[in-house]
Formats: C-alpha cells, sequence, structure tokens
C-alpha cells in the first residue's frame, strides 16, 4: 500500500527521519514530511531535505511550545491547511493512507496532530492513522542528578530523561482527540520498551528504531519486488483498513522474525551446472516450526501496547519470508490458533514474500482491545 507518513513534533520528525533512512527506496513509503515549530529540531534531521522539513507557527517564535498544548491546539488550527498544502511536491492524492507519527505528551506535534488529521481526512478518500508515542511517568518527575547510567560508557552519564510535567495529561487528552479525528490510533508504551535502569533519553535511538520496523513491517508488507510472483493472499489497503477499523479504536501492533537458510534451487540434474527450472524446497517440518514460532512471538511478544488477556475483536496476521517457506498449512494451523488466542471473530490474513529474504516473520495486528493500562493511568490523570 501506498503511505504518506507524516512526523509532527521532536519525536514524530526524529522517528520518520529515519524511516526515509532505512526505507525511503521502498514502494510502500510514498512520501515523507516533518512538521515542526522548533527550526532546532528540524534542522537536526539527516535524512529529510529541506524540502521535506517544514516550520510552522511563526507565533513560537522557532523555539518549542514548553508544554503548552493549547498554545498547540491554536497553531494545528490556524495551520492545518498550510501543512497540507506543503505535501503537495510528494502527490498525497496517490497515498491509500495517511499515518501521523507524533509523541503523545508534547504540545507543538500533539497539538497539531487532531486538526492536521481532521484536514486530511476532509480531503482525500483514505485514512488517516496516528501512531503515538505515550510519554514514561518519569517524565513528570522533577529531575534527579543522579539518574541511571545504564547502557553507556564508564565515565560518562546517561542522557536524562526530559522533564515534562505535563505529558501525561497532553497524552490523555490527544489520545482522545486522536480517536474522534483518526481511523484508529496506535500507541506505543515507551514505558514497557525501557529496559532496567536505562533512561528515556539514552533509549531513544533504540526505541525509535523499534518504531520504524513495526511501520515498515505492516505497511510495507503487501508491497514485492518487481518481478517477484503475487503472494497468494495480497494484502492491501483494504484489508488494513477492515482489521483496525475506522472508529478511532486503540490497535497494537506484534511483529517477530526468525533466521532460516535460504533455500537453494540446484540444477534438475544435481551437478548446479545449468540452473534450475525447478522451485527450491526446504523442510516442510523445519518450515512449519519456523511459522508458528514467529506467529506466537508476534502474538504473545511486546507490542507496541498491552494487549489485555490477548483479546481482540479483529485481528490482522502477515506471514513473509522466502517464498519456499511460507508453508500453506502451517499458516493456516497460525490462523486457527490466533483465532484461539484472541477470540476473534474476524481473522484476516495476507503474505509478504521475499525471495532474497533469510528470515521468516510474522505481523499480528489486533484492534478493538481492552483498555491497557498504561493508557488508564493516563486518562484517569484528567479524570
Amino acid at each position: 500500500m501506498r503511505l504518506h507518513v507524516i512526523g509532527l513534533g521532536g519525536a514524530g520528525g526524529r522517528i520518520v527521519d529515519r524511516l526515509a533512512a532505512g526505507h525511503d527506496a521502498e514502494p510502500f513509503l510514498a512520501g515523507v514530511h516533518a512538521f515542526d515549530t522548533d527550526m532546532d529540531a528540524l534542522e537536526a534531521l539527516d535524512a529529510l531535505g529541506e524540502e521535506r522539513r517544514y516550520r510552522f507557527g511563526d507565533a513560537a517564535g522557532g523555539d518549542g511550545l514548553e508544554g503548552d498544548l493549547h498554545a498547540g491546539r491554536r497553531l494545528g488550527d490556524a495551520h492545518a491547511s498550510e501543512l497540507d498544502r506543503t505535501m503537495d511536491d510528494q502527490q498525497p492524492s496517490l497515498a491509500e493512507a495517511f499515518l501521523i507519527v507524533v509523541g503523545l505528551g508534547g504540545a507543538a506535534g500533539a497539538g497539531a496532530a487532531p486538526a492536521l488529521a481532521a484536514e486530511l481526512s476532509r480531503l482525500y478518500d483514505a485514512p488517516v492513522y496516528a501512531f503515538g508515542i505515550l510519554p514514561v511517568p518519569s517524565e513528570t518527575d522533577e529531575p534527579d542528578d543522579d539518574g541511571p547510567t545504564s547502557g553507556v560508557p564508564d565515565g560518562e552519564s546517561a542522557p536524562p530523561t526530559p522533564h515534562r510535567p505535563l505529558a501525561e495529561r497532553n497524552a490523555a487528552r490527544t489520545l482522545d482527540a486522536l480517536s474522534d479525528e483518526c481511523a484508529a490510533v496506535f500507541p506505543f508504551d515507551n514505558a514497557a520498551w525501557l529496559r532496567p535502569s536505562e533512561t528515556l533519553g539514552g533509549a531513544r535511538d533504540r526505541l525509535n528504531e523499534v518504531v520504524v520496523e513495526r511501520v515498515a513491517a505492516l505497511f510495507g508488507a503487501g508491497e514485492t519486488p518487481e518481478g517477484t510472483a503475487t503472494p497468494q493472499q495480497v494484502l492491501d489497503a483494504s484489508d488494513v483498513a477492515r482489521a483496525v477499523g475506522s472508529d478511532g479504536e486503540i490497535a497494537a501492533i506484534g511483529h517477530a522474525t526468525q533466521a532460516v537458510e535460504p533455500p537453494d534451487s540446484g540444477s534438475r540434474f544435481g551437478l548446479g551446472l545449468f540452473g534450475s527450472s525447478e522451485p527450491a524446497e526446504v523442510d516442510t517440518s523445519a518450515a512449519v516450526s519456523a511459522i508458528e514460532t514467529v506467529i506466537r512471538k508476534a502474538a504473545r511478544g511486546k507490542n507496541t501496547v498491552e494487549v489485555p488477556e490477548g483479546r481482540a475483536d479483529r485481528t490482522l496476521l502477515v506471514v513473509g519470508g522466502p517464498p519456499a517457506w511460507l508453508n500453506r498449512e502451517a499458516i493456516a494451523d497460525g490462523r486457527r490458533w490466533l483465532a484461539e488466542e484472541t477470540g476473534s471473530d474476524a481473522i484476516l490474513s495476507g503474505d509478504a514474500p521475499v525471495p532474497d529474504g533469510d528470515a521468516v516473520s510474522a505481523v499480528v495486528i489486533r484492534s478493538g482491545i481492552d483498555e491497557p493500562e498504561r493508557i488508564r493511568e493516563l486518562r484517569e490523570t484528567i479524570a
């Protein structure tokens, strides 16, 4: 599917910059832009050229908004049309979906996101999704000079967790606003992904890479290289839309991979002298085991946000890897297992063949889930 991605604010800009760095040439990424009120944050981006970075909100004076969500909302309302026009050079009318990536605890990005989502929904016949980064509880704590130093060389201190006293309340209000304007919201729970004694500042690059990996795994799954055989079960934008719904519900992404040996197709004479006209083969039991493993890990491993008791109203399964490893029976068994695991009446699925790949992968999307504990905690801050 053709996806247009917009990073709003500091966190959103860093993530889409990393997405562009790793996936700009891939066909699923139809467009990428970063919008912020903070010129310094935009200039720190590496992969996005000036034509794909844009500072909005002259009233902010080129700086951030210091957590003032109401100021961010006013800027969003005033500049949503301007931001849309800035995207015209990458032909957003061709996009099959839009993804707004934003840190929910901030002000500029979180404030502008609902207005931009509403503007995109008004102008284009394509779903608008939000990928929202949840703040960690320690962001609202007073700074501690003796913070953790895990993961940094001896003698150096870890980058501190930013002090944002309004982060949790901003996140709660922005989640509600995005649910009203977006087809679905994918929260990412930073706190759940932090390692023991790790600071948010020190973990930022790693966490951003996790986000990018999951965005690419889901939205890039339906694209196959030119000349590749069409998947038996083609995944397209409508499958994602049916899985996550259109009512602003929370959705979770699980992802797992397992390395496999690329199959060799030897010569039909067994000598490897004349090439091969026969399909490559792998051991059936190995293929079945690999597929079962990645499906279970994607479902039961760490998701972008907690899925209470694994339950969901709707589930999407995408299995990828070298075509010879995509055992149809094992995938069908995985679907049945996933239906029991999630209690979903609707299990959608698709293939993502990777001819030269060296791993089998699974992506599990669950929507219509019970409220995760972290989101309940955030909403209690404004109750």
